[in-house]
């Protein structure tokens, strides 16, 4: 039974969060041939200023807009 730990930034919707973990749990059973009811997902949300990226929080607005724009979208 697979269980896959996923961190994002908190602030997702319910339902981008069921989106997200039938995408997960489709394509885990795709590749490996199990059951949908085999697949644990955890979801742990973390607020951005407990989120680091090139040693600067992420609730740093400046951080946030250079990584945004170097092409390292997180969100």
């Amino acid at each position: 039974m697979p269980t896959i730990t996923i961190q994002l930034f908190e602030g997702r919707t319910l339902e981008q969060k069921r989106m997200l973990v039938k995408t997960i749990t489709d394509a885990t059973c795709a590749s490996i041939g199990c059951k949908p009811s085999a697949v644990d997902i955890i979801l742990q949300e973390v607020k951005q200023e407990n989120w680091s990226t090139g040693g600067r929080l992420w609730s740093e607005e400046e951080n946030y807009h250079e990584i945004v724009q170097s092409g390292m979208n997180h969100l």
